[in-house]
Parts: structure tokens; C-alpha cells; sequence
């Protein structure tokens, strides 16, 4: 079995019975949406602050609600013991890492792109900077917390506490992404300074953070 094949199956069924259930992507709007009312109205700011203090505000509602996403990631293949059956079959781990970290960065992605016109009129944002650099930010820092989250997600999955042991690994960990990601996006909104260091980091980071879950994410299949 090729690892692009087995990807490419198990991120089809992945999407299959998401777009069935949408319980991942259903769950991550209702979160990131009252985020963002509840910031709105504990704010208030002007134009002028919010540009300054969007970056961080967009970031958090999406590090938040991705995790109510991570959290099933792995909780549906431990019906009728699917994840058992991987084990032992002679797929590669890898290609059910990359396509649940693929699957995962899609339903965030979507996330963001339904969000983002919602934030822009509650926060009346507007770029001085320009626009394509934060869809580069964009990318590169909702991979770098979906390949971690997914990884986590896998490590936690057959604790009794998952739920919370998932953000308490997860988030000390994705500390140095979320400072780019806010930094970067902060520069172009504002466009007081070049994002272009924090970019380089974003892009570091998910290299080899990618690389350690893929070489590892074997060891945690295993694992009883």
C-alpha cells in the first residue's frame, strides 16, 4: 500500500462522514462565533485598536475552537475498534497521520473563511499591508496547530481525561507559532513592520514539528 493511496482514502472518508455529521465543523463555529461576539462586546474598539489587537483576538477564537475539532479527531475510529484494525494492517502510520492532519486543516480552514467577514464587520477591520501575506500566515499557522493537535489528540486519545489533557499539551507547545502567527498578523494589519521574520518562524516550526509527529507517530499508534 502507497502512502499517498492510503491518504488519499482515509481523507476521503474522513470528509465523507464529516459532511454527514458536520458535528467537527458545526462545533468550531458555535465556539469561534460566540468568541468573537463576546471579545466585541467586552472591547469595543476603535478602528485604529482593533488592527492592533485583532491578531490576537483572531488567533485565540481559532487555537480554541480547533481544539473542540482535535478532540474527535481520533474518537471516531475507536467505534467498532477501527483504530485497532489500523494497527494491525499493513498501512503505513504515516499516511493516517497526514490524513487526519489534512482533514483537520481543511475543516479549520473552512472555519477561518466563514469567520473571517464576520470578524472584519464586528471589529471593522481593514489591511494596510498587504492582503496575500495573511493568507501565507494564514496557512502556515493553522498547519502548525493542526499537526501538533493532531498528534496530541492521537496521544491522549485513550486517556480517561482527554478532553482537557488535549489543551494542556497542545497549547504550551504551540506558544512560539502563536506569537508568529499573532506578531505577523498584527505587522500587516497595522503595517507598522515587515512580517516577514515571523513568516520565516511559522514556516521553521511547522517543518520541524511535521517532521517529529511523522517520525513518532508510529510509536504512538502502537502504544497500549
Amino acid at each position: 500500500m502507497s502512502i499517498l493511496g492510503v491518504t488519499q482514502r482515509t481523507l476521503r472518508k474522513d470528509l465523507r462522514l464529516e459532511w454527514r455529521s458536520k458535528d467537527a465543523i458545526n462545533s468550531m463555529l458555535f465556539f469561534a462565533l460566540l468568541v468573537v461576539v463576546i471579545f466585541s462586546f467586552a472591547f469595543d474598539p476603535t478602528a485604529e485598536e482593533s488592527r492592533h489587537i485583532a491578531g490576537g483576538l483572531i488567533w485565540v477564537a481559532f487555537l480554541f475552537a480547533a481544539v473542540v475539532a482535535l478532540n474527535q479527531t481520533w474518537a471516531r475510529e475507536l467505534r467498532n475498534q477501527v483504530l485497532d484494525a489500523y494497527r494491525v494492517s499493513p498501512a503505513p502510520a504515516t499516511a493516517l497521520f497526514l490524513a487526519k492532519a489534512l482533514g483537520n486543516f481543511l475543516f479549520v480552514v473552512v472555519l477561518e473563511a466563514l469567520m473571517a467577514p464576520l470578524f472584519v464587520v464586528f471589529y471593522n477591520l481593514r489591511s494596510v499591508g498587504p492582503v496575500y501575506q495573511l493568507l501565507v500566515v494564514g496557512a502556515l499557522g493553522t498547519w502548525a496547530l493542526v499537526v501538533n493537535g493532531t498528534f496530541f489528540a492521537a496521544m491522549s486519545i485513550r486517556t480517561r481525561s482527554r478532553e482537557i489533557m488535549l489543551p494542556l499539551i497542545l497549547f504550551p507547545i504551540s506558544i512560539p507559532a502563536l506569537l508568529a502567527m499573532v506578531d505577523a498578523t498584527t505587522s500587516i494589519l497595522t503595517g507598522s513592520a515587515s512580517p516577514a521574520f515571523w513568516i520565516r518562524l511559522l514556516a521553521i516550526y511547522d517543518l520541524v514539528f511535521t517532521t517529529v509527529c511523522l517520525s513518532l507517530f508510529e510509536t504512538v499508534l502502537n502504544a497500549e
